[in-house]
């Protein structure tokens, strides 16, 4: 068995290894960071396997995704990365598939579709880490004050952003099309219009579609021309602004994750969430959003990796980092758990809403490039005397141009 495992990269001898763990940090200040998590889950870990170490780096969400890019341009690559993108690396034959590190348990856990979502060519090289999906959120006390009720369909979002205007609300919907996130607001919209950035039969992108179009067309018509988007353009705002103005009370109707749901219960905000309505009120899909650990293979350490991962995927490890931070776990037993436990029965709609949700085209090699140009490009589809065609043709073009140079 030592011959094996040594003649597929694991390590052989007895020795210390140190894993190198280079991860995202979830919080917002030292009270919160995901280096507590991490250090804590290390120490327990090695306790329990003399002979493996696991070094961790923790870093902001602004420059993780860079950083590790660095490092693998430096021949300098983290044994493991939990990061937002992981198909370039695949693609360069860099990462271990999850076949080569997970054992059979593990791997049966994982929701089937964010699994599929972490294959390129079949297979998986993403581990979903954490997940959440995205409702329309709505300020109840608003809402009672313009004798409203949750929207059902676009008209009643457009009737139901008048009303809260004509209320002196400064903000009736608020739309983040600034560069934060704006490929995230894009696409709840995008699907809630029977679009998306892929075509479904073939996974191509579809961006400039006829769905899409219509959908920033109806945005622009009915909500940001008659001044219903509040005094800061689309283009000039970013999610996390957004989320502030709805917590201070200024915004009666916005797209949001879970943790927006803990901050706005902090500040004293009575919250109502539903599925952001199709065009006719019929079902559509949601967005569904993962983030991602793989395991890279330069130091040649796939058994120690294996060994670490499959204890970070332990229901009691998930649950405790999703609970933290109110997001979403990824596997079948800590969804289960999480579902039946009545400390999150306010995430239930959100968990409910992920299983049958729709992601970013994550196994795309090509997503990154497409991602950013959405971001820089997009809240000009709604800028006075815009024409929104113009501008997702203008996006399409930059998807065929990545695409073509693969």
């Amino acid at each position: 068995m030592t011959m094996a495992l040594a003649g597929c990269g694991g390590s052989a001898g007895s020795a210390d290894v140190t894993l190198r763990l280079v991860a995202a940090d979830y919080g917002n200040g030292a009270a919160n960071s995901s280096e507590k998590y991490w250090s804590a889950l290390a120490g327990e870990f090695e306790s329990k396997n003399p002979g493996i170490k696991i070094d961790v780096d923790v870093r902001s969400w602004k420059t993780v995704d860079s950083d590790v890019a660095e490092m693998v341009q430096r021949n300098n690559a983290p044994d493991i990365a939990q990061i937002g993108a992981y198909a370039d690396y695949a693609k360069a034959g860099k990462l271990y598939s999850a076949d080569e590190t997970l054992s059979i348990p593990t791997q049966a856990n994982f929701l089937s579709q964010l699994s599929d979502a972490g294959k390129v060519n079949r297979i998986q090289y993403g581990l979903p880490f954490i997940a959440s999906s995205r409702l329309l959120f709505y300020n109840q006390k608003l809402f009672d004050q313009a004798g409203l009720s949750a929207p059902k369909d676009w008209d009643d979002i457009r009737s139901d952003a008048e009303a809260l205007k004509q209320t002196g609300v400064p903000t009736p919907f608020a739309l983040p099309l600034g560069s934060e996130e704006s490929q995230a607001e894009s696409m709840m919209w995008l699907l809630s219009g029977g679009g998306g950035y892929t075509d479904t039969a073939d996974g191509s992108y579809s961006i400039d579609s006829a769905e899409n179009v219509a959908t920033f067309e109806w945005l622009k018509k009915n909500l940001v021309d008659p001044k219903l988007t509040g005094p800061v353009a689309p283009a000039k705002l970013d999610r996390a602004d957004a989320f502030k103005a709805f917590t201070d009370g200024r915004v009666g109707m916005l797209n949001g994750h879970p943790t927006l749901l803990k901050d706005a219960e902090k500040a004293g905000i009575k919250v109502g969430t539903v599925r952001l309505p199709s065009s006719d009120g019929k079902p559509m899909p949601t967005m569904g959003v993962a983030d991602w650990m793989m395991a890279f293979k330069q130091n040649k350490h796939r058994v120690e990796i294996g060994k670490f991962l499959d204890f970070v995927y332990e229901d009691k490890n998930v649950l405790d980092f999703v609970g933290q931070y109110d997001l979403l776990p990824v596997t079948y037993s800590a969804d289960d758990a999480m579902s039946a436990d009545p400390k999150y029965k306010g995430l239930a709609k959100f968990l409910a809403a992920l299983p049958n949700s729709e992601l970013y085209p994550y196994g795309k090699n090509t997503w990154a490039s497409v991602s950013e140009s959405i971001k820089k490009n997009i809240g000009e589809a709604v800028e006075p005397g815009a024409s929104p065609a113009n501008v997702l043709a203008r996006i399409a073009r930059d998807a065929s141009s990545a695409e073509a140079a693969e």
